[in-house]
């Protein structure tokens, strides 16, 4: 049987920049993307920690060390520069490999740096 369970996870990122006129995604910068484990376009969950909306999109590459965490299209409304959020992926493992399975996470500190990591 498998069993979906969280692979990645890049905790309290603190959006930079919000542009509904943008066709849609999350713009994260580039070395967060690589920290956590993610890869560009891929499937992401994304909470706002400011007013609980929860929304699905994809990754797009931003400027590496530039701390972007930038919501882009319809999901602009969902949250302003200044929100905190968490970003998460999952994937599928057999329920025998899932026991011991430890996701990769980045916590993020001020200008979205890296204050925090486990699993990596």
């Amino acid at each position: 049987m498998l069993v979906h369970i969280l692979k990645s996870k890049i905790h309290r990122a603190t959006v930079t920049a919000a542009s509904v006129d943008y066709e849609g995604s999350l713009t994260i910068a580039e070395d967060l993307i690589e920290a956590a484990g993610l890869v560009p376009y891929e499937r992401i969950l994304c909470s706002n920690m400011a007013n609980g909306a929860r929304w699905e999109t994809y990754v797009i590459k931003g400027p590496r060390g530039s701390g972007a965490i930038e919501l882009n299209g319809a999901v602009a409304h969902l949250g302003k520069p200044g929100d905190k959020v968490t970003i998460m992926a999952f994937t599928e493992l057999e329920q025998h490999q899932a026991a011991g399975w430890e996701p990769k996470v980045i916590v993020l500190g001020a200008g979205n740096h890296i204050a925090n990591s486990r699993g990596i």
